[in-house]
C-alpha cells in the first residue's frame, strides 16, 4: 500500500497546482533570495536569520509536501487524510515577517562588523505567487585599529596564565570587527581559566570595550576583567579531599546504622569507601581517577575521570559531586565520586547463513564476556566459532569434492591501565589507558588442504596532550601459519612459482613476529569550539622479523631447500611498513563542508622475505579508497590480467597512494549529499614477474594514477551514519595507452562501482 501511495503521489504532483489552496488576496511565498555585496558574509550565512521561508522542496521533485497537501479537497476519506498528514500547508507571504527578516539580517551584519549595513527588499507578485529578494549593501566594514587588554592591572596571575597560553590574541589589528570572533575568544578564555583552577569563573567576568566614534570605520578594542564582588582577586582552587564510593549501594550510604558494613581505606592520596566484598581494586580506581588532592582544579580532569571510569565495562554509571571549601585561607574543591556496578556477565550466540561462490553454508559463534574478571575492571572474553559449507561435487580444480569446515577459538583480556616497568611509571597515569592480550587459533579444513592459524598479540594504548593524541604500542605480535596437508592438485595449481609466486606466497607456511607503534592526532578538543579547519593525522611504523633474526645470529635457525631461514620448521617474515594519513576539512557554514584526504603507505620486504605477507600488502579500490573501483580491483600500477577473472592475489602492492576531495552539502538533519574526486593506486616495490606493470618508478608513477569521481548520499542517524556512493572511473591505468580516459566514453559494467558503508570515508 505504501508503494501505491508514493506512485500516486508522484503522478499527481506533476499536474497539481501549487496555489490551489492559497486564499484570495494572499500570495504563496515561492522563492526567497539574498543578494549581498559583503565578502566575509555569504548568502548561506544570512539564510538562518530569515523569519519566513518557502515550503520545503525535494531534489528533482520540487515542493512535494505542498503538492500532497493540495491534492485532497477534504479529509473525508482515509487516503485524503494520509495526503494531508504527509503534506505541508502553503507558506503565505507576510509583510510583517519580511520586516522582521530585514531587521534580523541587519543585526547579524552588525555583529559581523558591518555597522552601516543596509537591507532592502524587492517583492515580485504574480499569479498568486511572491518572489522575495533581499538586497544587502554592507558598505565599509569596521576594522580593528588597536586591541589591548587591561587584565594585568586587575589580576596578574590570570594575565600570566592567558599570556602563556596565547589566549589573549583574540583579534589582531586590521581584522574585521566581528562580534562572533570576540564571542569565540571569550569562550576560549573562560575554558582556559576553568582548566587552570578558576572553578567559579564564567564569561560574565570578562568584557569588551569598543570605541567606534573614531569616524574612520575603525574600532579601538579593550578586553577587560571584572573584579569579583567579594574579593580583589578571583579565587583559584585546588582539589581537596577525594572520596570514592567503590560500588557501595545508596541504601547503605544513606543509612548510618549500616555504616559498620563499610571499610574506608586510604590509598595514596584518595579515600576509598567499600563494602567487605569490594567491587574494584584500589589501584584501578586510582589510575582512572584524575581528580587528586593538591592538583589544580580543571574541568578537563573532571571530564577525564567521568570518561575513564565509565569506559570500564563493569561500571554502569559514575556520579561526581564537587563542593568548594575554604581552609586556612586556601580554596579547595572536595570531590565525592560514586561508582555504580553494572552487569558483569555477557553471553551471546549467533547463527549466520553464508553464501560463497554459489555454495550455501552455516556459521555459528558463541561469546562469553566477564567485565570484572580480576576485580580491576578487566574484560575477559572467550569466543568460539564454527563454520560449515556445503560444496557440491565437481571436476573443476577450483572446487573440492567434500564439504568445507572451519573452527577456532579466541581469548582476550583487556586491563584498564598500563602494565609497564617502574622506569616508565609516568605513563601509568595516562587517560583511557589499557593493556590488552589476545591469543587465538583457527583451523580451515578442505580436501585441498588443512590450514592452521595461531595468533598471539599484546597492545598498550593511552591518550596524551589533552586527549588529542592517541598512542598505540604493540610490543610483540606473533602470527604462525601452518599447512600440514595439501593435495597434489592444489600444489600444482597454486604452489608453483612458475604459475603465480604472489598467490603461492599468500598460502605458504609462515611465521610473523612483529612490533608496531601508531599515533594519531586531532586538533579538535572536547568542550571547546571546533576549529575552522579541523583535521586528523595518523602515522605508524611496523617492523617484523627482528627477534627471529637474533635467533639466526645465535645459530638457532637453519635454511630450508629454498634458502630461507626456518624457525620452528617455518620460514619467518622480515619487513618494515610505514603509513601516513592526513584528513583536513573546511566548514564553510553549518551545511557546506569541503573535506580532503591523503594516505601514503610504504612497505619493504627484506632479508628472509621476497614478498610481503598477503594480509600485509596494500590494495586499491573500495568504499574508503578510489571509489570508481570495487574493493581489491585496482592496480598495482598498470597491471591487468582479465584472463584470471577476480585476480585478488595479484591486485596488491607494497606502495599505496590515496588522495580524495569531497564536497558535502547538508540537505536536512538526516540527509546529506556529497560529490567527490578520488585519485591513487598501489604499486610493487620489486619487479615481480607475476605482476607486470605493477613496479613503482619515479618517472612514470604519476601517469599510472587512477582517477574517479561520483556522488554519494549519507543518512545521519546521530549514533550511526550510513553512506551510499556511486563512483565512476575517469582514468583507468589498466587500459592500454590512449584508452585510459574513460570519462569521455564510460561503460556502465566496467566503469561504475556502487558502495555501501558505515561512517565517512575519511
Amino acid at each position: 500500500m505504501r508503494y501505491f501511495f508514493y506512485i500516486v503521489l508522484v503522478l499527481l504532483v506533476v499536474s497539481c497546482n501549487a496555489t490551489k489552496k492559497v486564499p484570495s488576496g494572499s500570495y504563496l511565498l515561492n522563492k526567497v533570495k539574498i543578494n549581498t555585496d559583503t565578502r566575509s558574509v555569504s548568502e548561506s550565512d544570512l539564510k538562518p536569520y530569515l523569519r519566513q521561508r518557502p515550503n520545503s522542496s525535494m531534489l528533482f521533485f520540487g515542493k512535494v509536501k505542498l503538492h500532497a497537501y493540495n491534492i485532497p479537497n477534504n479529509d473525508s476519506t482515509w487516503l485524503n487524510r494520509q495526503f494531508l498528514k504527509f503534506g505541508e500547508l502553503p507558506v503565505l507571504y507576510s509583510d510583517r515577517l519580511t520586516g522582521l527578516s530585514i531587521e534580523q539580517i541587519r543585526l547579524q551584519l552588525n555583529n559581523k562588523g558591518y555597522l552601516n549595513a543596509e537591507v532592502d527588499t524587492i517583492v515580485g507578485k504574480k499569479n498568486k505567487k511572491a518572489n522575495v529578494t533581499y538586497k544587502v549593501t554592507g558598505n565599509n566594514p569596521y576594522l580593528v585599529r588597536t586591541f589591548k587588554d587591561s587584565i594585568f592591572s586587575v589580576d596578574s596571575t590570570i594575565y600570566k596564565i592567558l599570556d602563556e597560553k596565547k589566549r589573549l590574541n583574540v583579534v589582531k589589528e586590521g581584522d574585521i570587527f566581528d562580534k562572533e570572533v570576540l564571542e569565540e575568544g571569550w569562550i576560549r578564555i573562560t575554558n582556559e581559566l576553568r582548566n587552570n583552577g578558576y572553578y567559579n569563573f564564567t564569561k560574565d567576568n570578562l568584557y569588551f570595550l569598543a570605541d567606534t566614534t573614531l569616524g574612520t570605520h575603525q574600532v579601538d578594542l579593550t578586553l577587560g576583567l571584572n573584579n569579583p564582588t567579594d574579593s580583589t582577586l578571583h579565587s583559584r582552587y585546588r582539589f581537596g579531599e577525594v572520596i570514592v564510593n567503590n560500588g557501595v549501594s545508596s541504601t547503605i550510604l544513606q543509612d548510618s546504622s549500616k555504616h559498620y558494613l563499610l571499610d574506608t581505606i586510604q590509598y595514596r592520596d584518595i579515600k576509598v569507601v567499600q563494602e567487605r566484598d569490594k567491587f574494584l581494586r584500589r589501584q584501578v580506581i586510582f589510575y582512572n581517577t584524575f581528580i587528586r588532592p593538591g592538583r589544580i582544579y580543571s574541568d578537563r580532569l573532571v571530564e577525564r575521570t567521568y570518561s575513564s571510569l565509565n569506559r570500564l565495562g563493569s561500571v554502569s554509571q559514575t556520579a561526581i559531586n564537587l563542593t568548594p571549601v575554604v581552609e586556612n585561607d586556601s580554596n579547595f574543591i572536595n570531590a565525592n565520586i560514586s561508582i555504580f556496578p553494572g552487569n558483569m556477565h555477557y553471553l551471546q550466540f549467533g547463527v549466520d547463513g553464508t553464501h560463497a561462490a554459489g555454495d550455501l553454508g552455516i556459521a555459528t559463534d558463541a561469546t562469553y564476556e566477564h567485565k570484572n574478571a580480576l576485580k580491576g575492571g578487566e574484560t575477559f572474553r572467550v569466543k568460539l566459532n564454527v563454520a560449515y559449507e556445503f560444496i557440491p561435487a565437481s571436476d573443476s580444480i577450483n572446487l573440492i569434492d567434500k564439504s568445507y569446515y572451519e573452527y577456532g577459538a579466541e581469548a582476550f583480556l583487556s586491563i584498564p591501565q598500563l602494565l609497564l616497568p617502574w622506569v616508565m611509571k609516568q605513563l601509568k597515569d595516562q587517560p583511557s589507558a589499557s593493556t590488552e592480550f589476545s591469543i587465538g587459533t583457527n583451523f580451515q579444513n578442505r580436501s585441498e588442504y588443512l590450514r592452521q592459524f595461531f595468533n598471539l598479540s599484546s597492545r598498550f594504548q593511552w591518550l596524551s596532550r589533552n586527549w588529542q593524541v592517541t598512542n598505540v604500542v604493540e610490543p610483540i605480535a606473533i602470527t604462525y601459519v601452518r599447512m600440514p596437508r595439501m593435495s597434489d592438485r592444489f600444489r600444482e595449481a597454486y604452489m608453483n612459482d612458475s604459475i603465480n609466486p604472489i598467490l603461492k606466497a599468500s598460502y605458504e607456511e609462515q611465521l610473523i613476529v612483529r612490533s608496531a607503534y601508531n599515533i594519531s592526532y586531532s586538533n579538535v578538543l572536547s568542550n571547546e569550539l571546533p576549529p575552522r579547519i579541523p583535521f586528523r593525522i595518523r602515522a605508524g611504523i611496523e617492523v617484523a622479523g627482528y627477534l627471529p633474526r637474533l635467533a639466526t645470529m645465535m645459530g638457532v635457525t637453519h635454511k630450508n631447500a629454498s634458502g630461507r631461514e626456518v624457525l620452528f620448521g617455518i620460514p619467518y617474515s622480515e619487513y618494515v611498513k610505514t603509513d601516513f594519513d592526513f584528513a583536513p576539512a573546511y566548514r564553510f557554514d553549518d551545511k557546506h563542508t569541503l573535506a580532503g584526504h591523503i594516505a601514503i603507505g610504504f612497505a619493504y620486504p627484506y632479508g628472509n622475505s621476497i614478498v610481503l605477507p598477503f594480509e600485509k600488502r596494500y590494495y586499491g579500490g573500495g568504499a574508503n579508497s578510489i571509489r570508481g573501483w570495487s574493493t581489491r580491483s585496482l592496480g598495482p600500477g598498470t597491471y591487468n590480467n582479465d584472463s584470471l577473472g577476480y585476480d585478488f592475489a595479484n591486485k596488491t602492492g607494497d606502495i599505496k597512494l590515496d588522495m580524495s576531495v569531497e564536497f558535502r552539502r547538508k540537505l536536512t538533519s538526516l540527509f546529506e549529499l556529497a560529490a567527490f574526486i578520488d585519485a591513487g593506486n598501489v604499486w610493487t616495490i620489486k619487479n615481480y614477474k607475476s605482476q607486470p606493470g605493477g613496479y613503482f618508478t619515479w618517472n612514470s608513477f604519476y601517469k599510472e594514477l587512477a582517477a574517479a569521481y561520483g556522488l554519494g548520499v549519507r543518512l545521519d542517524l546521530n549514533f550511526l551514519l550510513l553512506r551510499v556512493d556511486l563512483g565512476m572511473k575517469a582514468h583507468n591505468p589498466a587500459l592500454s595507452q590512449g584508452k585510459r580516459w574513460t570519462i569521455f566514453k564510460p561503460e556502465f559494467r566496467r566503469d561504475f562501482a556502487f558502495h555501501f558503508a558505515i561512517g565517512y570515508p575519511f
